[in-house]
């Protein structure tokens, strides 16, 4: 016999306070909660939906279970022609839904909003204005009206568009600040060199004075063996020999200190160097030496900088970019040297640690060449060549959630959300140069232990990247 009861009335979820933002879930929206047993009259759901005119459906329950979704305007449709109405008003509703019976789309309400919308506009043409079923928990199921959906889709986009309009605006300021700030050390620089030249020129000819009066002085001596007293007194006093000898190292010292002075503002203005509309050839290991000179001042004297440089043409590339990639890549290498430093550190004299690796010195590892990449077919055609600068470093390594995080970053949507100096690198690589940018990284806790010989290292363990320039 079939169930006469008046079904329980439906209810609509009150959805999230929160503002809806790219992430935003189904859960968020305003559900409709509707069920009614699939043996139930026609009439009931009817009533009910006249009651509730915002009601998009109805979900069909059988025995518990989820036996499907019948829309309002599936309903209306096939009550409103003719003979139809006494046909199934005052039967169980499944005999309509025999008749009434559609594709449905169930989601998890875990869906991102723009997926869910995605999905909906995919369906058959008939099937756009169905409601769409939202799976909360197992064998709960409620309705998401698919005008809530467009507008929540809409709203969505809107604020990605704005998002996006802000952060160009927000890159647009900062490459004028940092245009700016070039300009203004580019200046300050130049403002040093000058000065560092006049000291560069005059100690040339005062160290070739100084020799000068020494050999005046040592006549003097040899021809006059008995010098007076007092100016034996005053050789005495000023400690002559002394200052015969360190005379010529305290000028050589000062034409050292001012060759590192000028070979640094060199690099801060090779730094802040102002790309060309145009990418221009650009000598890769003058700039690599560049920002290893800039980070002088961060490389303690326990890491050793290696450099295996090969013979590199002239690179057509926007400079300045470069050193930026270059620059973030090895600060992130010397910040994970001395945090492996200073951990080790701590557990030597707080928790009577073992150095781990004793013989092992942090060491950064910069290595260019110019290869070739095997093309996918063999169409007989010459090799692309290309450049290749890898950085690496043997530090502790990154986590496999660090090294997805990372990841992550590089794809388009994440980098909306945040602009990290490694997705920055990749873009510049990528996009700015059509080049490659690969991350390696292998961490101490998941290396393999081997059994080598004494003298090599035992546990492989760091983070490479290597940076691929094509060459025209």
């Amino acid at each position: 016999m079939p169930n006469n009861n008046i079904v329980s009335p439906p209810h609509l979820s009150e959805g999230s306070d929160r503002d809806l933002t790219i992430e935003s879930t189904l859960r968020e929206l305003r559900l409709y909660s509707f069920q009614v047993p699939i043996d139930c009259l026609g009439i009931e759901v009817a009533r009910v939906f006249e009651k509730y005119p915002r009601l998009p459906g109805a979900i069909l329950v059988d025995h518990g279970k989820f036996a499907g979704m019948l829309s309002r305007l599936r309903l209306l449709e096939y009550l409103i022609r003719p003979h139809r109405l006494e046909l199934f008003l005052h039967k169980p509703l499944h005999i309509l839904y025999t008749y009434a019976r559609t594709d449905v789309l169930v989601l998890p309400d875990s869906m991102p909003i723009l997926a869910a919308a995605q999905h909906a506009l995919r369906r058959a043409p008939e099937l756009l204005g169905e409601p769409v079923v939202v799976k909360t928990e197992p064998n709960i199921y409620q309705m998401l009206d698919i005008h809530e959906l467009h507008i929540a889709y809409w709203q969505i986009r809107g604020i990605e568009t704005q998002v996006r309009y802000e952060r160009a605006q927000a890159q647009m300021i900062q490459s004028e600040k940092m245009a700016s700030l070039g300009r203004l050390v580019d200046g300050v620089a130049h403002e040093i060199l000058d000065p560092v030249g006049f000291i560069w020129g005059n100690l040339t000819h005062v160290s070739m004075y100084t020799e000068s009066l020494m050999e005046i002085v040592s006549a003097y001596e040899n021809h006059l063996p008995q010098i007076p007293n007092k100016i034996a007194e005053l050789k005495e006093d000023i400690e002559f020999d002394f200052l015969r000898q360190d005379l010529p190292r305290a000028i050589e010292s000062i034409k050292t200190g001012a060759e590192r002075l000028k070979k640094l503002v060199i690099s801060l203005q090779n730094f802040c160097h102002i790309d060309e509309v145009y990418p221009k050839p650009a000598d890769l290991h003058s700039l690599l030496d560049s920002i290893v000179l800039l980070l002088k001042s961060r490389l303690t004297s326990e890491i050793e900088i290696v450099k295996n440089y090969g013979n590199l043409p002239p690179v057509p590339c926007f400079a300045g970019q470069l050193n930026q990639v270059f620059m973030n890549i090895l600060i992130n290498a010397v910040h994970s040297l001395l945090n492996e430093a200073v951990h080790q550190k701590f557990a030597i004299e707080f928790q009577g640690g073992i150095r781990q690796n004793p013989g092992r010195k942090p060491r950064i590892e910069i290595t260019t060449k110019v290869c070739s990449l095997e093309p996918a077919a063999n169409t007989g055609e010459p090799l692309p060549r290309w450049v290749l600068i890898k950085i690496a470093d043997n530090g502790p390594g990154l986590s496999e959630n660090a090294q997805k995080q990372i990841l992550e970053s590089f794809s388009i949507e994440r980098r909306t959300e945040k602009e990290t100096s490694l997705a920055l690198s990749y873009r510049i690589v990528t996009a700015k140069h059509g080049g490659k940018f690969v991350m390696r990284s292998h961490s101490q806790s998941d290396a393999d232990v081997l059994n080598v010989s004494e003298g090599e290292s035992q546990v492989d363990s760091g983070t490479e990247f290597e940076i691929m320039l094509p060459l025209v």
